[in-house]
């Protein structure tokens, strides 16, 4: 398998300096640094932390997606375009150089920037009504607006999108793990959260476009004749990195911002490249996606703690981002801290580190999700009287690999 049994290899030793209480991190679990850079447990899956290897994996055209459930989706006879997420190879190729126009700085700005400015006004105009505001449900209602409109979910016959898709992840237990009639249960409650998603916000989406087409995500695939099961599956996709991981972002910044006031003026001092660059600084220490899965196509040969080792074809590897975003080899001295003007010591790479992952399936949406964070906190951070009311509870979703912020009630004072 290697030069270096699992057994015997010498890859286990921890930092003896406690991490946990000199971290600024909110959302971990567990501190996890590179000092493993890479092992394979009992159960013969690979655990990759450094980030030198974390990256290469990523690159790799040996290996093929397996996280949020791909590996079952692909078992869905009923669909013949899977969803971008799932795809791999050239036909990934194909269809992310199509999409790309969506997603480019120029339309996002050009486009929807307007959009995301007034639709943030609006949602600070109704937060100095209530005077108290519960900030995972607003930044939903934010990430859901923006999202929808470079998808085309704009022509829903009942309000609650918002609501809608929030149902898909309420379910934070694996099915396998159930027991029978609570898999039964929990599959009833899929199909019916499906069905309403289906006939309430994408059927009218595609009616709509199919009379007059948009320059939106779903006219694409009405274009490269998608049906409608499957442009369903598409917005399901787009809805869980688009909408949901850029919620959390927006939540866990605003924890880290208002709880250091020197960062807080810092950002609101700052030009736009100076705020999106200490945005970027949180999301490597608080990447909202920890880990990402791929399924090794053929023996891969990888280097670490000087020995080589092979990871066999058809093994599932688990690629830990938030160990490789504090791999110091990559961004230099005090990891666990936020520092905007930190200096990263590999060429070519974001001050985000591995956030938005690396390789073909990186986040076509970063500029997106950045933006809107940006155009959100910039309104919400310069509220007088802005204060916690209470601070979020953190738990952890297993489909996205990711933390969640909840109860996170902010107040205006006076």
């Amino acid at each position: 398998m290697s030069d270096a049994s699992a057994a015997e290899r010498p890859l286990q030793g921890r930092c003896p300096i406690d991490h946990d209480s000199a971290t600024q991190q909110k959302t971990a679990r567990a501190v996890e640094l590179p000092e493993v850079p890479l092992d394979c447990d009992a159960e013969g899956v690979w655990h990759v932390r450094a980030f030198e290897l974390v990256r290469e994996l990523l690159r790799s055209a040996d290996t093929k997606q397996a996280g949020f459930n791909a590996e079952s989706f692909a078992e869905q006879q009923q669909i013949i375009n899977a969803p971008i997420l799932f795809l791999d190879g050239n036909e990934h190729h194909v269809q992310r150089k199509q999409t790309a126009r969506f997603f480019t700085p120029r339309t996002v700005s050009e486009k929807h920037r307007s959009m995301m400015e007034s639709f943030a006004d609006q949602l600070m105009r109704e937060f100095r009504a209530r005077k108290r505001i519960e900030l995972s449900s607003v930044s939903m209602k934010m990430a859901v607006q923006v999202a929808a409109a470079v998808i085309g979910l704009t022509d829903s016959l009942l309000p609650g999108l918002s609501g809608r898709l929030e149902a898909f992840f309420d379910d934070h237990e694996p099915p396998e793990t159930l027991s029978p009639p609570r898999r039964m249960l929990a599959h009833a409650r899929s199909n019916a959260r499906t069905f309403a998603f289906f006939y309430l916000d994408v059927k009218p989406a595609i009616r709509a476009r199919r009379k007059r087409p948009q320059d939106d995500v779903i006219s694409h695939l009405l274009e490269r004749q998608y049906s409608d099961v499957e442009i369903l599956s598409e917005c399901l996709t787009y809805g869980a990195a688009g909408m949901v991981t850029t919620r959390e972002f927006i939540s866990v910044a605003t924890w880290h911002l208002l709880e250091q006031p020197a960062l807080l003026e810092q950002y609101l001092g700052g030009d736009e490249s100076a705020r999106q660059r200490l945005l970027h600084e949180i999301l490597r220490l608080e990447p909202v996606v920890t880990h990402l899965r791929r399924r090794a196509t053929a023996d891969i040969e990888i280097a670490a703690d000087g020995r080589r080792y092979t990871i066999p074809e058809g093994a599932l590897i688990d690629l830990h981002i938030g160990a490789a975003n504090l791999d110091s080899a990559a961004t230099g001295p005090c990891p666990l801290s936020v520092q905007p003007e930190r200096e990263l010591q590999v060429p070519r790479v974001g001050a985000e580190v591995l956030s938005f992952g690396d390789g073909a399936h990186r986040c076509p949406g970063a500029y997106i999700a950045i933006q809107e964070t940006d155009i959100f906190l910039q309104r919400l951070l310069r509220l007088p009287g802005l204060r916690f009311a209470q601070k979020p509870s953190v738990s952890w979703h297993p489909l996205v690999t990711g933390y969640e912020l909840r109860n996170f009630w902010l107040e205006l004072e006076g």
